[in-house]
């Protein structure tokens, strides 16, 4: 499957903005029989382009209303230093992202706590012993004005 038809894009933006629909509800949203919809959806999962179906949890509602972003600075640049820090930060279950990123830092980190003090435990006893690491800049959100936007197509 290498190209979408307007059924496919269709079936995507509705599971992308409600992922809790029935098979009989969305075929009936894009026009099309269950049965239909059921194949083409199998067939979306198959070739990737819809990668997991899960809930959204509110953060605050069990205990991590705290959510903090962190540039990470490496000693070295070199494929096998990202791959030590990357393996690494697989491990941390709070960090929710981490993306390789152009500019003042190698690693920006999305991470999810209780509160400052959680973090500042957490800062203290894994993120600056992660390999490499050279130096983390922390900046507390504030207030999260657009989470997790829904893609534009």
């Amino acid at each position: 499957m290498s190209e979408l038809d307007r059924i496919d894009l269709r079936i995507l933006r509705h599971l992308h903005a409600e992922g809790r629909l029935t098979n009989a509800e969305l075929a009936a949203r894009v026009s099309v029989s269950p049965a239909t919809c059921h194949r083409r959806t199998q067939r979306l999962f198959e070739a990737g382009f819809i990668t997991e179906v899960r809930a959204v949890v509110s953060p605050a509602a069990v205990g991590l209303g705290t959510l903090v972003m962190v540039g990470v600075v490496l000693d070295r640049s070199t494929p096998e230093d990202f791959a030590a820090f990357e393996t690494a930060v697989l491990a941390l279950k709070e960090v929710l992202d981490c993306n390789l990123v152009a500019g003042d830092f190698d690693y920006l980190l999305k991470i999810r706590v209780r509160d400052m003090a959680d973090f500042n435990k957490l800062h203290g006893q894994k993120l600056i012993g992660l390999p490499g690491v050279r130096q983390t800049r922390t900046f507390f959100v504030m207030k999260e004005v657009k989470e997790n936007g829904r893609l534009p197509f």
